[in-house]
């Protein structure tokens, strides 16, 4: 893939912007569209569209879908640490990113053609689905931290301070796909079915490869490290990057995914119970999912250009003080989902008894929970419109835009200021691998949340009761986000001692630059 040709240093003299990055950013967008249009609507495919051979419904409940949810997404961030050691010690950034995106395209297909099983009748949904999401966590994971350290990579001590508006707009092009594929595959799910709704990222996907290829004589190819990548690992400054920065990535980043990635199963399925007109407009429920990446592109620049230079008149801003900020707003953050699923416990049991009352006048037997009301609707082809006159004493979905404002700000604050904390933290040869555990972080904290539903799924199967019912489910993470932000502040106070290293930059001089700005880091 990389030859003598390619240049495998950034250009020290460089004042702009590398003629590299368009093409990676075009590829971040597509591919972010590929993933997370697909991901949008898995909690909704899995409890209302799943079929059997014989096209008979074979759905899953809240509890196994929100597992299976978080599982996938915790293998899509495990693989990772397993792209980046490939990355940084065998193929270099580019041939890994390049090849592992072939292996994505396949998972997706997989996830598109499974529509034809019950359609001619020769197999469940549910083979080709675990198939396709496990190809496609390995695709996903895989590359993940080459593309945001290839994009480091081009930058040079000539260019450095262009890096933090960089990732920001790295950032915001991974939310502009995330936004469009939002908002469209839930309407083609609804629509035209699953073949179209899973297929359409599977075509971006693709685009998104061809394009990272089109850029490939532009791109600065920093070679994988060999055995020298274990030798850095062991150096004073690999150890020194390591106990610094696991116990933030291990411990506390954990926390704030675990809450995070809760948006695309607990937020969708409480909003299923919502009134979800706003100003006029009828929400689906994967569809909602969408206020994040649409705060994203408007509150990027907004911090970029606003908070931080007016915080910045009266405490220094750094990376670390950013982090915490950010993971005591997740905790507030849930913490309006918890009086909000409250609420709609209290509301639920007038809505249900006029839905059932409209279900029964209809010819639908039956009665019981709003859940099991709304159920029995759909079954029934009843579309929002037939349902939203009976969803209208419930909470506004305007009150959940409201976390996910709280959220956003939060993710700005962790994850945009994580990204280029792994990669200004990590010697040279490290800096995949350090991306890689920064990304473990955020499958632990999504096998914490697989792990808490499993647990109430088993309780419900053995005919008992969890204690994390209800606004209680919601209680709980918040109150573990709270311990875990405090644990943070006495962590970056005191323990944390970190070094800044850029590519092509002298290390004596770096190694001086930090110590320099020591004092103001936390």
């Amino acid at each position: 893939m990389a030859s003598e040709t390619h240049r495998t240093s950034p250009d020290p003299t460089l004042k702009t912007m590398p003629g590299g990055v368009p093409f990676i950013i075009g590829n971040e967008l597509a591919e972010r569209f590929s993933f997370y249009g697909m991901k949008a609507i898995l909690t909704v495919f899995m409890t209302k569209h799943l079929l059997d051979s014989a096209g008979q419904p074979d759905y899953m409940g809240d509890e196994e879908a929100k597992k299976y949810y978080h599982l996938f997404t915790a293998a899509a961030y495990f693989f990772p640490l397993i792209g980046a050691l490939i990355s940084d010690v065998l193929w270099g950034k580019y041939k890994t990113i390049l090849l592992i995106s072939m292996m994505y395209c396949l998972g997706h297909g997989c996830l598109a053609l499974m529509d034809l099983g019950p359609h001619f009748g020769i197999w469940d949904m549910k083979p080709f689905m675990f198939a396709g999401l496990f190809l496609i966590a390995m695709g996903a994971g895989g590359i993940k931290p080459c593309v945001s350290a290839h994009v480091g990579d081009q930058f040079g001590t000539g260019n450095k301070h262009l890096l933090t508006q960089i990732f920001n707009w790295f950032y915001f092009s991974i939310n502009l796909g995330a936004t469009v594929s939002t908002l469209l595959t839930p309407l083609l799910l609804a629509k035209v079915g699953p073949w179209a709704a899973f297929g359409l990222p599977g075509v971006l996907m693709a685009v998104a490869t061809f394009l990272f290829w089109l850029g490939r004589h532009r791109f600065v190819h920093v070679p994988p490290a060999g055995t020298a990548f274990f030798t850095e690992t062991f150096s004073p400054e690999g150890v020194r990057a390591l106990v610094c920065l696991s116990p933030l990535f291990l411990i506390f980043v954990p926390m704030f995914w675990s809450i995070f990635d809760q948006t695309g199963s607990a937020w969708v399925l409480q909003a299923e119970n919502m009134d979800r007109k706003f100003m006029g407009v009828m929400w689906l429920e994967s569809q909602v999912q969408a206020v994040n990446p649409i705060l994203i592109l408007t509150l990027i620049p907004v911090f970029t250009y606003l908070v931080y230079p007016f915080c910045g008149k009266f405490v220094k801003t750094t990376p670390l003080r950013k982090i915490g900020v950010g993971l005591f707003l997740t905790a507030a953050a849930f913490a309006i989902s918890a009086l909000l699923e409250q609420t709609i416990i209290d509301r639920a049991p007038e809505a249900a008894t006029s839905l059932w009352a409209a279900l029964n006048a209809a010819g639908v037997e039956g009665s019981g929970t709003l859940d099991a009301a709304l159920r029995a609707a759909r079954a029934n082809e009843w579309d929002q419109n037939q349902l939203q006159p009976y969803l209208a004493e419930m909470p506004n979905i305007g009150w959940q835009f409201l976390a996910y404002f709280v959220l956003t700000s939060a993710e700005i604050l962790v994850s945009i200021v994580c990204l280029e904390f792994a990669y200004t933290q990590s010697p040279p040869k490290m800096k995949s691998f350090i991306m890689g555990i920064y990304f473990l972080g955020v499958s632990l904290g999504n096998l914490f949340t697989a792990g808490v539903n499993w647990v109430m799924q088993l309780l419900e199967k053995d005919g008992g009761e969890s204690a994390l019912e209800g606004a209680a489910y919601y209680w709980f993470f918040t109150s573990i986000m709270l311990v875990a932000a405090v644990a943070y502040v006495f962590f970056a106070k005191f323990l944390y001692r970190g070094q800044t290293f850029i590519q092509g930059e002298d290390a004596a001089i770096a190694k001086a630059e930090a110590e320099a700005e020591a004092p103001d880091a936390r």
